[in-house]
């Protein structure tokens, strides 16, 4: 074959300068074309399913329009969520699947996929993201009178809301010439392509806040009725937290309000409210999360009954009371006091109002010993569920940094189960430690006739009422320090919701709230995420990240 074959003639570049391509370029020039293109539509098929940063804000000038978005959105959102929910129940059920028969083992992977918690899930996750896209799009056209004016679109993190100008990301990027410096173009420019410039910014559209509050309402209200009535409380209470920390957020950045350990005292004051309702009030606590506190804080059931009813109604519980004398694992001295303690309650002598030190620990004689030997229980128990906590994240959802470098993940997911196993062991510590120290100086105080005459009665009888055992949870709670800067949000937003449930059926006891009935949960969500939509819209950056990020995944820029 002639090598003249291999070329063709094209235009010339000048004239008389003939320019000759070989044909293996060209071909090399489609190839690299095709697989431009078949990697775009790859791309394409993948935002399907996973959402990438900068989608741009969809133009919807019409009812029609906003309908087609709201559908497409709810379709999108509802599979998302019953491919995460479908995935998650799999995973359960293959943990307990060697316990389950062999002819009844397809049918447990079935139900984790086609079940109901898969169906509801899906089903609450799209109606959601119909009913809010669809009125987030279409209030601006129902009332045209009050349409915000339009805005550049920006990145979340846009910190100052009244500025008439906002900064937008530009799209070229500038660099020094190769060669020497010339009057007329002394440095070169390249422009980003729509696609690199969109990972820069989280683009989002910038909405009035009632349009988004009005529309998360709305939205969350209906939402919630998918979900079973048992969950909506859980649903609705970590949502409530999330809206409030957002708007706080949002409110304090604005004004310049700082509170030094904010997350710290949130915490404190939850711990506060919740060891009070364990201890004095557990009916205002679900039955699930009691359990858990006396299992993590390896707490004796019977201590807690004996301490309720001898300060709520100054009597020993005798049941319990035998309960803790018939484990034959006391010491002799502790024994003894409890039965004579038991002896004295049939024979109708005084009781002490609190729960001896005696039945609080009956296997060690000194109380300064029982906040280290509790402190060594907790550690080892929490230490293997946080080390799950901390260690397995970094692998799955950071395998490219786990595969770069792993020792210094490693090294640091087993710190942070070192400080979080820690600090759960202090926190018992502390609390332990602190209501053995009131009643042994209740007892010291009472037996000094010195300290009786100094201290009015109502005084001393404050280390064993009622709001001593609010302030020893909230001593407690000052363990968070321990903890990560980062964790210490997280962790007061996950105690805040049930803090916040013990306070309102409490005070829901006394008369002094309104009963929801049915629609209570409804009601809640609806609030919450009326908050917590109005701060993704305006103010994104003020959200924690997670929750920023599983939004922008289920409803997108708008």
């Amino acid at each position: 074959m002639d090598d003249s074959s291999q070329y063709f003639y094209s235009s010339p570049t000048s004239p008389g300068e003939p320019h000759f391509t070989t044909r293996q370029a060209m071909a090399s020039f489609e190839n690299l074309v095709a697989l431009a293109n078949y990697q775009e539509r790859l791309k394409s098929a993948r935002q399907i399913v996973w959402r990438d940063r900068g989608q741009p804000v969809a133009e919807l000038p019409s009812l029609r329009d906003c309908l087609e978005h709201a559908a497409t959105g709810a379709f999108r959102s509802a599979t998302l969520a019953f491919n995460i929910r479908a995935s998650l129940n799999v995973v359960l059920a293959l943990i307990r699947l060697h316990r389950v028969p062999k002819d009844e083992r397809l049918k447990l992977i079935r139900n984790a996929i086609f079940g109901s918690d898969s169906l509801r899930f899906a089903a609450m996750l799209g109606t959601f993201a119909a009913v809010y896209k669809f009125l987030l799009n279409a209030l601006p056209i129902f009332i045209p009178a009050i349409n915000p004016r339009p805005r550049p679109l920006t990145s979340p993190f846009y910190e100052d809301e009244e500025d008439e100008e906002e900064m937008d990301l530009p799209r070229t990027v500038s660099y020094p010439a190769s060669g020497p410096p010339t009057p007329l173009h002394r440095r070169r420019s390249a422009r980003l392509s729509l696609s690199a410039h969109a990972q820069m910014a989280l683009v989002r559209k910038r909405t009035r806040r009632w349009h988004a509050a009005l529309a998360g309402a709305i939205a969350g209200s209906l939402a919630i009725m998918w979900e079973k009535r048992s969950r909506r409380v859980v649903i609705a209470q970590q949502m409530f937290v999330r809206g409030l920390q957002g708007s706080y957020n949002s409110y304090s950045g604005r004004h310049g309000i700082h509170i030094p350990y904010g997350s710290v005292m949130v915490f404190a004051f939850a711990c506060g409210q919740i060891m009070y309702g364990y201890t004095m009030r557990p009916d205002t606590l679900p039955r699930s999360y009691i359990n858990w506190i006396q299992g993590a804080g390896h707490l004796s059931t019977e201590a807690v009954r004996i301490n309720h009813f001898a300060v709520r109604e100054h009597r020993i519980d005798l049941p319990s009371l035998d309960t803790i004398i018939a484990r034959a694992d006391a010491t002799p001295s502790n024994a003894a006091y409890l039965q004579a303690l038991r002896e004295n309650v049939l024979a109708g002598a005084p009781v002490p109002h609190y729960v001896p030190c005696e039945a609080l620990h009956p296997k060690l004689t000194s109380c300064w010993s029982v906040a280290p030997d509790r402190f060594v229980d907790v550690f080892r128990y929490m230490l293997p569920i946080y080390s799950a906590l901390h260690f397995l994240p970094p692998i799955l959802l950071r395998w490219r940094q786990f595969r770069a470098d792993p020792g210094r993940l490693l090294v640091r997911s087993g710190l942070g189960s070192l400080r979080s196993s820690a600090f759960l062991g202090l926190f018992v510590l502390i609390y332990q430690g602190s209501v053995c120290l009131k009643h042994q100086t209740y007892e010291r105080l009472m037996s000094s006739p010195i300290w009786r005459k100094l201290l009015p009665q109502s005084v001393i009888d404050l280390l064993i009422s009622k709001p001593s055992f609010w302030m020893t949870g909230f001593l407690a709670g000052l363990a968070i320090l321990v903890e990560e800067d980062r964790r210490r949000a997280e962790l007061a937003m996950y105690v805040l919701p049930k803090s916040l449930e013990s306070v309102w059926v409490a005070a829901r006891g006394r008369g002094l709230v309104f009963r929801t009935g049915n629609w209570g949960e409804s009601l809640l969500t609806g609030l919450a995420m009326g908050l917590v939509m109005s701060t993704y819209q305006n103010d994104p950056e003020h959200l924690s990240g997670l929750v920023r990020r599983i939004l922008y995944q289920f409803i997108g820029p708008n």
